[in-house]
């Protein structure tokens, strides 16, 4: 009789379980995702009802039984993702499938990556340290280029060299940045010539993640990449949204455009992504007749390739074109006067394609990759009355073998050749004994390096690497590093790093302002290569609780340099003067990184780094020109979890730096210590749709300093003392010391749409 009980009620349980009509069955089963992908254990709940709750499983698949009919408001959160609700129709007696979108926060706590050691392994796990940033971060203050994207990231400071034509370049950890490499997924695609301007234009829509490592990562990258690499991971195109837009626009007249949009070929995957950006207004608010603000007119348009092949192998290609009319100078100057000296203006167009792949060879129970890139960069500068004519191409081959040794070693191993091809109008490329021939410059680099990442025991992890570069002007060059790891069972985690470095000149990308304003340019002869001994001690703690978490990263580093290559503002303030600096250069600073995590939908991110830089010459100390000692960030999220209405408030305190003066120059050697603020807020629906608004440079700074000084802007004392000069109108001309962007406070708009 009780087995006849007990048969019978497990039969009755088995009914109401599989009965899709069973009242016991009815509520949800979906998925949830985020950018494309399956957002794996997030937990999703009914907020009103305390004891309905579950856990997606790692393919973000989840289902909520026994929920009330009507509507109901359904909560998701997890480390990594922000709060979302969703109001869903319950239906009686059925279970209904949905799809819930989420967005991202900033990172998750173990993602994978692959710059630090050119393979893939999780963030916890690498003993390089590296930091990740999704786009999801930069959207909390939109810009319209990955160059201007990145003064969110603590350390990183793209530095604004000229006033006229808005040329900068990367900072990082207070280094110039010459010393920056950045990458394209692990190709050196911008670099060199187009350093400058090859960081506007890249597509936001294809870029799934950016990670940064600071420090040297020459061993395995080579020249320029002494103080750090940005690399720019793009997007799968099998994992992309279908369909994104991005647009807005701001009240100074910014326009910018970013779209993406994906499809299956064959048995191929293909994602194409655009970008456009149109600036056509001239602002002169600080009244010296130059624009504020450079005009610019940019498309970029990106095309990405991933081939299926046997045994999950794979092969990638992809292509960028990028075309630039940049303009800034006198207020009255059109197109006709291009290239004259009765009005000064600086024109510069840039044509630039670039192509990148990656094939796995197919070999049996092996990684070996063939990686290429090749670009070629035009560019057609006037700078008043001097024209600049450049082309620079830039071949890229190399073969990656990924090997295990064992239970304990994990090596790689590796050989490149890189060809560069360089030509100007300029004295660059003279011939040495006679001014009237153009001679190009064509250097070969072949390399090749090793790397062995060795498992000590469960707790401590040894890098050991070294690389060997041969230069065709310059000779051989080595380049070892070793990096030690350390975790504690305490989730701490210690990462002590000693390397070299090295790098070669590349005179216009390293100073592109010695061509704007009245200085001469003067390069000594026979410049040998510079050389850098670093090291790095990082401190990473994570701290998990049941409302989220909080990341605790610090650092201490200092790097030594021999023949440091200068531009001299001091000697003779006429020039510019490029030669090895007759001693020595040293960098110290450290870095703090906080980042509270909340699952209530607030967020806070607090960085700073402090930097001395400075250089040793004939026993004087001289701090590097234009380097705060410190720099701040900082970013404040909140997003309401029911109306899903996202707050952000963002920005930047940047410390006192050293200004290049020239002859009689009037204006104070230092810069002020100075904030820049940015208030946004957002709106994001179901349908994938997502509006915002907000304001940059809320508080309104806005440095005073001008390009040109003119007679009325000086006292009968300073007209005395000083002569007047003819570059270009005014009193004296001096692009580079402009030490923030020249924007007042402005107001922006915008609409995002993902279809997945």
């Amino acid at each position: 009789m009780k087995i006849n009980t007990w048969l019978k009620t497990v039969i009755i349980h088995i009914i109401l379980i599989s009965n899709p009509l069973s009242a016991f069955s009815q509520g949800i089963k979906g998925k949830i995702i985020s950018e494309g992908k399956a957002a794996g254990f997030v937990n999703i709940s009914i907020p009103s009802l305390k004891n309905i709750g579950t856990q997606a499983d790692i393919d973000g698949l989840f289902q909520l039984k026994n929920i009330p009919a009507g509507k109901q408001i359904i909560q998701i959160s997890g480390v990594g993702f922000k709060t979302t609700q969703r109001t869903v129709h319950i239906q009686k007696d059925k279970t209904s499938t949905v799809s819930f979108d989420i967005e991202s926060d900033q990172t998750a706590l173990n993602e994978v990556v692959v710059s630090g050691t050119m393979k893939e392994t999780l963030v916890n796990l690498s003993s390089t340290p590296i930091e990740i940033y999704t786009p999801t971060f930069f959207k909390k203050n939109p810009t319209p280029s990955l160059f201007e994207a990145l003064t969110m990231v603590n350390g990183v400071r793209p530095q604004l060299n000229c006033s006229v034509c808005n040329a900068g370049d990367i900072h990082i950890n207070g280094m110039e940045g010459a010393y920056t490499m950045i990458t394209i997924d692990g190709m050196p695609i911008v670099s060199a010539l187009s350093t400058i301007y090859g960081l506007s234009g890249i597509p936001n829509s294809m870029v799934e993640r950016i990670e940064v490592v600071k420090g040297p990562a020459s061993t395995l990258y080579g020249s320029e990449a002494v103080g750090g690499l940005i690399n720019v991971i793009t997007k799968n195109p099998l994992k992309a949204p279908l369909i994104s837009l991005d647009m807005n626009s701001t009240t100074y007249g910014e326009y910018t455009f970013d779209g993406a949009m994906k499809a299956k070929i064959g048995k191929a995957n293909t994602m194409l992504s655009t970008n456009y950006f149109n600036f056509q207004n001239r602002f002169d608010k600080n009244n010296d007749g130059f624009t504020d603000v450079t005009l610019q007119n940019r498309i970029s348009v990106f095309n990405k390739w991933t081939f299926e092949r046997k045994h999950n192998r794979t092969f990638t290609l992809a292509g960028r074109y990028v075309y630039e009319d940049r303009f800034g100078g006198e207020l009255d100057w059109q197109k006709e006067n291009r290239g004259g000296n009765s009005i000064y203006g600086e024109s510069i167009f840039t044509k630039r394609w670039e192509m990148l792949g990656n094939y796995q060879l197919p070999i049996d129970n092996q990684q070996v990759n063939f990686q290429f890139s090749y670009n070629n960069h035009n560019q057609n500068s006037v700078y008043g009355n001097q024209l600049y004519l450049a082309k620079q191409e830039i071949a890229f081959g190399q073969l990656v073998w990924d090997k295990k040794i064992g239970k304990n070693h994990d090596a790689l191993f590796g050989t490149a050749l890189r060809y560069t091809f360089y030509d100007d109008n300029n004295t660059l490329t003279q011939d040495e004994n006679d001014s009237t021939l153009n001679k190009p410059s064509k250097t070969f680099l072949p390399g090749a390096f090793a790397q062995d990442e060795i498992t000590l025991n469960q707790r401590n992890k040894v890098l050991v690497g070294i690389r060997y570069d041969y230069n065709s002007i310059h000779g051989g060059i080595l380049s070892p590093r070793v990096n030690w790891k350390y975790s504690s069972n305490k989730s701490d985690i210690f990462r002590l790093s000693f390397g070299t470095g090295y790098r070669v000149v590349n005179l216009f990308s390293e100073d592109e302002t010695v061509y704007s304003g009245s200085r001469k340019i003067e390069v000594r002869p026979n410049l040998n290569p510079e050389k850098s001994w670093n090291t790095n001690l990082n401190y990473q703690k994570t701290i998990t609780h049941n409302k989220g978490f909080i990341s605790l990263e610090g650092s201490i580093f200092y790097t030594y340099f021999s023949n440091k290559i200068m531009a001299d503002y001091d000697t003779d303030p006429s020039k510019v003067i490029f030669d090895n600096l007759k001693g020595y250069g040293e960098l110290k600073g450290a870095s703090i990184n906080l980042d509270f995590n909340f699952t209530n939908g607030l967020k806070l991110i607090v960085g700073t780094t402090y930097n001395d830089v400075y250089r040793v010459e004939k026993g004087a100390k001289i701090r590097q020109k234009m380097t705060p000692i410190f720099t701040s960030n900082y970013a404040v999220s909140y997003t309401h979890p029911h109306s899903q209405i996202t707050i952000d408030f963002t920005g930047n305190v940047y410390g006192s730096m050293d200004i290049p003066l020239i002859a009689d120059d009037i204006r104070s050697p230092q810069s002020p210590v100075y904030n820049l603020s940015n208030l946004q807020i957002s709106r994001r629906f179901n349908n994938g749709l997502q509006i915002y608004a907000g304001v940059k440079n809320l508080f309104n700074f806005f440095p005073e300093q001008k390009v040109v000084y003119q007679a009325q802007d000086l006292n009968p004392e300073q007209i005395k003392a000083s002569a007047f000069s003819s570059l270009p109108q005014g009193y004296y001309f001096n692009a580079d010391a402009i030490f923030a962007p020249i924007q007042g406070m402005r107001g922006f708009f915008g609409v995002r749409w993902n279809l997945f």
